[in-house]
């Protein structure tokens, strides 16, 4: 039984969402499909990826660039958006990374 969710964490996230490219909407939007038709655990490199703590990221790339969507799971079967990013450098920056993990303690408690 698969039964996961994607969502984003509130209308902020969503409007980072919604500045990326077309295509880069499009692959998110198939990351998500493909969590929700096989379940997270499943779903790997080059998909998604860890990055410190509860912190994991989806990565994305089109063609203005690459991004990611830094996500937290929470509860039961549930992947929570909360953040969604331009990357400009190789390496995440981390204060989107902090951002995420501030973020991240609304969903996590």
């Amino acid at each position: 039984m698969v039964d996961w969710s994607v969502e984003t964490l509130s209308a902020t996230v969503d409007r980072e969402l919604g500045a990326l490219s077309v295509d880069m909407r499009a692959r998110f939007a198939r990351i998500c499909q493909l969590i929700a038709a096989v379940g997270l655990e499943r779903v790997g490199a080059p998909h998604v990826r860890h990055l410190t703590g509860p912190l994991w990221e989806m990565r994305m790339s089109g063609r203005d660039g690459i991004s990611r969507a830094l996500y937290v799971t929470a509860g039961e079967r549930r992947v929570v958006v909360v953040r969604v990013f331009l990357k400009k450098t190789p390496k995440t920056p981390r204060r989107e990374i902090d951002l995420a993990l501030r973020r991240a303690r609304e969903v996590m408690g």
